[in-house]
């Protein structure tokens, strides 16, 4: 019995050798130019794509890197606006709802917010939320395109969908 215990640890002890601690040119392979966070690659494809209007590919990489970091604030604020350009407005205030606490009083989220009432027509709440930006950064170029935009929205008239089938 003796002889099988002193075998069996010198096979263990003779597998622990064979096994790769050693440094591969793999593990010492120099990463200081990779980022810190390499995942953040999606947000950036997020934005790209939002800002070529491709509305329904940022909501996907929105949400996936919300997979990845489920607080990133930057990809709340990406997805809800995503989300109002494609008329998802549920699930734009799922998010406006989470982000309200943590960014709620930025500007960003101001405008982000009333640009979704103004989509759904709410011209009332957009004013109010586009004022409230406003009143934070006077001089933000985005809060005074959406007040611009608010007064274009009072000028024109409302339609429904279907208002120009007969033409």
């Amino acid at each position: 019995m003796k002889r099988i215990v002193a075998l069996s640890m010198i096979l263990a002890l003779g597998a622990c050798e064979n096994a790769s601690f050693s440094d591969r040119t793999l593990s010492t392979k120099d990463t200081s130019s990779l980022s810190f966070y390499p995942d953040d690659q999606l947000l950036v494809s997020a934005k790209m794509q939002f800002r070529d209007g491709n509305y329904g590919k940022s909501y996907k990489m929105f949400k996936e890197a919300l997979d990845v970091v489920p607080d990133d604030t930057a990809a709340w604020l990406g997805f809800a606006a995503s989300a109002d350009m494609l008329r998802q407005f549920e699930r734009s205030d799922y998010a406006y709802r989470r982000l309200q606490p943590v960014i709620g009083h930025r500007v960003e989220f101001l405008n982000n917010y009333g640009y979704s009432m103004l989509l759904r027509g709410e011209l009332v709440a957009a004013r109010k939320y586009f004022l409230a930006a406003y009143e934070k950064d006077p001089s933000n170029p985005v809060t005074a395109n959406n007040l611009e935009l608010l007064r274009n929205s009072v000028n024109s008239p409302k339609r429904a969908s279907g208002d120009l089938r007969g033409i």
